[in-house]
């Protein structure tokens, strides 16, 4: 049994053509592998389906950003004028907001269309993954391993589920590298020019690591590459790439551009327990794990398993003892190449920073498919030294030992998600209130929803209408953008709990609201307490709340029962032209 299973980890092709074609490596037991692979991708999106067609009322978190304003594409009358919709529409890639218009033209509304697109985006990242794996290791289960934890990695987080433009960049950057091991020339300019359509930030990665890749190592010292083909790739890639990046950064917007970091120092959604936390003031949480800002965000970490990444430099020191690792290629080198290129992209972020965005966008997705290929070429290396140790042994406890701690290993891989509270992890919200969604999307497409509860944030996806603000909508980095909308939340604010009839029928004329949507406990003091979102609204939210335990009766509250038009255990919602018009009364 340990000879048959020691085979499986033997390379199919010659070491002297590691890089041989694919018709051989199939003849060699590679489909098998490959389809094991897509096979565990598959279970991990059905998975998923499961959760997002479970109820009738369900959206991702993050496509309530990204993916509601796209519902224009089947409804042209929908969201307008619409403040937060125009935002979105507006920050979208190229790419992607061009796929999903294909997509409702043929007839798939985005809203189901994104719980589609995960599964797929796995499905192309996983045949992606395992054929980068060989480059580097041309030993299948090598890459049956590494893709196994990449798909775990995947969907533990929320990345590649919430169909936004950051799941392409997983099935893009893994094409990239594959294509740039093939020296495949223009397979490799077309994913460049695809990271530029649906998710910009990775092309500087990419940029950087074909200039890495015409450094060589060489007896202690840096030297250029002497073949003039390596000089060839890297011009043509940094011209598609500099061209991909034109459109992202030539494009104005009408929301200006990216916030200062004067500006963004100053606002509390940039402190910590803010809706955007960056500016900590501890060293190790700003630089090294901070969620926006730090180098190794938390959000790598989440699979215990890839830590095993970690090991293999170690076994590359020890080829005597792990002598599957001497049949690794030249591709090996792109794994650091990835990582420095990631890092020199990581701190551009932060020289530059908010105008390319997040800095740890550039280390968290690049990192996590690093570990996962570096933790699958350690786990089958470690297998294939124990199965030559229990060769050259004859006892039955040393062979028995072998086989049951390389069996665990297995084990413990497949089954490692059966350890997590929640696999897959989709952080899909379920719409708990089908009788207001369906009640507010039967008003007039042009209506205007005014609210500080949290389930305004459900009401754009399923119900189609307009809302004033929104705790999910509060997005800093254009300040042309979050400075109108902060002032929207501060005029909500003041206008929800103040006694002044006058101030309540102005805020109603001034941005035209036409239901307010108010939750039975909104005029407790204990609301607050609740809604942590508004305490970043001072001293308006403080001055509210003050009133309301010296038991000032907000002028709102009067209009309660009157200029009600629907009402359930937990909301009213209040007709404001009623309450416009009986203020005057």
């Amino acid at each position: 049994m340990i000879e048959g299973l020691h085979r499986l980890l033997k390379p199919p092709v010659a070491q002297a053509d590691p890089i041989s074609c694919p018709g051989n490596r199939l003849a060699s037991g590679m489909f098998w592998w490959l389809c094991a692979s897509l096979i565990f991708a598959a279970i991990c999106g059905i998975l998923g389906l499961q959760q997002a067609f479970r109820f009738e009322y369900v959206v991702q978190d993050d496509a309530r950003q990204h993916v509601f304003w796209m519902q224009r594409f089947t409804d042209p009358e929908l969201f307008p004028h619409d403040l937060i919709a125009d935002y979105f529409q507006s920050v979208a890639p190229y790419g992607y907001a061009a796929f999903y218009r294909v997509m409702a033209k043929v007839g798939i509304h985005p809203l189901l269309f994104h719980k589609i697109l995960p599964m797929v985006l796995g499905l192309i990242a996983t045949g992606y993954c395992f054929g980068l794996c060989l480059e580097i290791l041309p030993v299948p289960p090598a890459a049956f391993v590494a893709t196994v934890l990449l798909n775990q990695s995947l969907w533990i987080k929320f990345d590649l589920v919430s169909a936004t433009p950051r799941a392409f960049l997983y099935p893009l950057l893994l094409a990239f590298f594959y294509y740039l091991l093939r020296r495949s020339l223009l397979p490799c300019l077309v994913t460049i020019a695809l990271q530029g359509l649906f998710y910009p930030h990775t092309v500087l990665i990419c940029a950087g690591v074909l200039v890495l890749r015409l450094l060589r190592w060489e007896r202690g010292r840096p030297r250029f590459s002497p073949e003039r083909s390596d000089y060839l790739f890297c011009l043509m890639g940094l011209g598609v790439a500099l061209a991909a990046m034109l459109p992202f950064i030539l494009k104005s917007s009408e929301f200006g551009p990216a916030i200062t970091v004067a500006e963004a120092r100053r606002l509390p959604e940039f402190r910590p327990g803010g809706r955007s936390p960056f500016f900590y003031r501890h060293f190790g949480r700003y630089w090294l794990t901070g969620r926006l800002s730090g180098m190794f965000p938390p959000a790598i970490f989440t699979h215990k398993l890839l830590f095993l990444a970690g090991a293999l430099p170690i076994l590359l020191a020890f080829p005597s003892r792990f002598p599957l690792l001497k049949q690794t290629t030249p591709g090996i080198k792109l794994l650091p190449q990835i990582i420095l290129s990631s890092l020199a992209a990581f701190f551009a972020a932060h020289a530059l920073l908010f105008r390319l965005h997040l800095p740890s966008r550039y280390t968290q997705h690049t990192l996590r498919i690093v570990m996962a290929l570096a933790a699958g070429i350690t786990l089958i290396a470690i297998g294939d030294a124990l199965f030559r140790w229990a060769a050259g042994r004859s006892r039955f406890p040393q062979r028995f030992l072998a086989l049951g701690f390389s069996v665990l290993l297995g084990v413990v891989l497949i089954a490692y998600p059966a350890s997590l509270k929640r696999f897959p992890r989709t952080n899909y919200v379920v719409g708990k209130h089908p009788s207001l969604y369906h009640f507010i999307s039967r008003q007039p497409k042009d209506i205007l929803i005014a609210s500080l509860a949290e389930e305004v944030n459900n009401l754009p996806a399923f119900s189609q209408r307009s809302v004033l603000v929104g705790r999910e909508f509060a997005i800093p980095y254009h300040s042309g953008y979050y400075l109108q909308f902060r002032e929207r939340v501060i005029d909500l604010i003041r206008a929800q709990y103040t006694p002044d009839r006058k101030e309540l029928q102005h805020f109603i004329r001034k941005y035209g609201v036409d239901l307010w949507l108010l939750e039975r406990d909104a005029f407790h003091p204990r609301y607050f307490a609740l809604n942590k979102w508004m305490k970043q609204f001072q001293p308006e939210a403080d001055e509210a709340q003050e009133r309301l335990k010296r038991g000032v009766t907000p002028a709102l509250a009067d209009f309660a029962k009157r200029c009600s038009v629907m009402a359930d255990k937990r909301f009213v919602v209040l007709d404001a032209g009623c309450i416009e018009r009986s203020t005057g009364q």
